[in-house]
Formats: C-alpha cells, structure tokens, sequence
C-alpha cells in the first residue's frame, strides 16, 4: 500500500475514533450524575418515612394511665344492712330508719334508729344506733380505692379517739370484720345522763363502714352496762360489712387487673357522713 493510500485511510477514520470517544465521554459524565440523582432521591424518600414512623411511635409511646379496679362498686341500702332481728335488739322501740342525704348512694350511705323505752316515774332507757357507709373508687392520681378507703379508715379511728370530753376511753382491734376494725368505747357525760358510747370502724375492701351505738339511763334509770352494748355493737357492725359484701356479688373482691381509672374518687374523705359521738342526745 502506498504512503498516499494509507494517509487517506487514516484521515477517514480520524473522524470515526473521535465520535466513538465522544460518546465514550458524554456517557461515563452521565452515569455519576445519574447515580447522584438516584442518592438524593433514596435519601429524601427514606428521611420522609422514618421521619412519620418515629413521629407515631412517639404518639403511642404514652399509654393512659392505669390503675387497679376498685374491688365493690356499690353499696346496699344503709337502711337495710341490720336484720330486723338485730334492730328489734339493740333499738327496740325503734319504728324506722331515719335515711341519711346522699347525693350518690352508691357512694356514700347512712342511716340511724332512735329508741326511746319510756318507763314513766321509774326513768327511760335511751338508745341510739347508726350505720355510715363510704366506698372509694380507684383514681389514677390518688390511688386504688382500697388504699384511699385504707387511709380513711385510719383517720376514722384517729377522730373517734380524739372525741371531745370523752372519758374512759379505750380501743381494740377486731378481728372477722372485714379487712380490718377497731372498736373504740367511752363514757360521755350530759345533762340528761351519762351515755355510754361504741364506735366500731371497720374496712372491707374499698369500703369503710362505721358503726355507732350508744345507751343510757335517763330520768333515774339505770346506766346501761357497756360490755352489753359493745357486744351488740361488734354483732352490728359484722351484719353490715357482711351487707356490703353481698351487694356486690360473689367474687366482686377479686376486682379488675390494670382497669381505667374513673379519675376520681367516689367520694372525698373529709365529706364522708359520719356521727360525731359529742353531738348526739
């Protein structure tokens, strides 16, 4: 081959090599520009979902609050916890119940008898008997209804103790009423007489019952013997824990693990209705 013929075949494929290399070029300038595009869309789209999950399990990282279910969840009607056997006993001129205002009977109940045996020149027998009830509901920020029933119990007891003008006194604890009871006695000096006093406060679960019963021996009668009363005080107020535990039914004390509060209390302590011992006549 001629020096002539080979110059021209190498100016004709001059011009090819360079278009070839051209492409070569323009196509490795395009792969990292699509694979830039491809990292920012990732990026965006994998930020975007993350970004949602976290923000809904943040929503649902706080449960509500929970707390143990009250145990009884009503009460029976106070004027009905006391056989008609027991009534006829400890207040037996007694016609009725005297039903106590309540503005939630399923929360807070009482009731009271009054007996008067008039024996005419010869003095009278006066006695006086009343049942409160007071039931606690589970609350998420003050507790389980047995510990706020537990810690009004104890002030009960304390308010019974620190009865003013009472003399005698004394307090024991009771055992087979309720969860736990005390039984608190005491003379209480009048003009009409000296009454002798019984206060039993006894808790049953989220339930606070207490028992108030006292005699005496008016116009020259005879004081009446407080170990009598006190029995039938302690006899009572059985009767009416027993009165709260059927109202709610068989295994009502078993309660409810983990169950909403209401977020209140059924009712607070410092309402509760209960007989100041200095007040009664």
């Amino acid at each position: 081959m001629s020096e002539g013929t080979m110059q021209r075949r190498a100016q004709r494929e001059q011009p090819e090599r360079a278009k070839r290399l051209t492409r070569v070029l323009v196509c490795a300038a395009a792969v990292p520009v699509m694979l830039v595009a491809a990292g920012c869309s990732s990026d965006s789209g994998s930020d975007d979902g993350d970004g949602g999950k976290a923000a809904s399990a943040s929503a649902s990282a706080s449960p509500s609050p929970t707390v143990q279910a009250a145990a009884y969840r009503t009460l029976p009607e106070a004027c009905g916890v006391l056989t008609k056997k027991t009534l006829k006993e400890l207040a037996p001129k007694a016609k009725s119940g005297k039903e106590g205002s309540s503005d939630d009977v399923a929360s807070r109940a009482s009731c009271s008898w009054s007996s008067l045996d008039n024996n005419g020149v010869k003095g009278s027998q006066f006695r006086w008997l009343n049942v409160s009830l007071l039931r606690f509901e589970s609350d998420t920020t003050r507790g389980p209804g047995d510990k706020l029933a537990e810690e009004y119990y104890d002030k009960q007891v304390r308010e019974v103790r620190a009865t003013p003008g009472a003399k005698s006194l004394s307090a024991q604890a009771l055992t087979g009423t309720g969860d736990e009871a005390t039984a608190v006695r005491y003379d209480l000096k009048k003009k009409e007489g000296t009454f002798k006093q019984q206060t039993v406060v006894a808790r049953v679960e989220n339930v606070v019952v207490t028992l108030d019963y006292n005699g005496a021996g008016l116009a020259g009668d005879k004081t009446p013997d407080a170990d009598a009363l006190m029995a039938d005080a302690k006899k009572a107020a059985k009767e009416a824990v027993l009165s709260v535990t059927r109202a709610n039914g068989p295994g009502a004390a078993s309660g409810s693990p983990s169950a909403p509060a209401s977020g209140r209390p059924s009712a607070p302590a410092s309402g509760a209705p209960s007989a100041s011992a200095s007040g009664k006549s």
